[in-house]
């Protein structure tokens, strides 16, 4: 289980600009909607964008405080 706080933070600590919105999907704290949205994903593909986000939460991803993540990146400018 982790916090939409703590979440947020991890994402922010490897992309700095990054606006997240984030939905815990099941009230579980562990299945989570994520939206980012950065000027860091310019130029990237999605899967590009993707995987930023990803590396910023390999560790809940890989202890288990994160189990599932529906993502959705977007540049500054959609």
């Amino acid at each position: 289980m982790i916090e939409n706080d703590a979440l947020r933070a991890l994402i922010r600590a490897e992309i700095p600009d990054a606006d997240v919105e984030i939905l815990d999907r099941t009230g579980t704290m562990d299945h989570f909607n994520v939206t980012v949205r950065s000027s860091a994903f310019e130029g990237k593909s999605v899967l590009e964008q993707h995987r930023l986000v990803y590396a910023a939460l390999q560790n809940a991803l890989r202890d288990g405080r994160v189990h599932a993540v529906e993502l959705t990146t977007t540049t500054r400018g959609e």
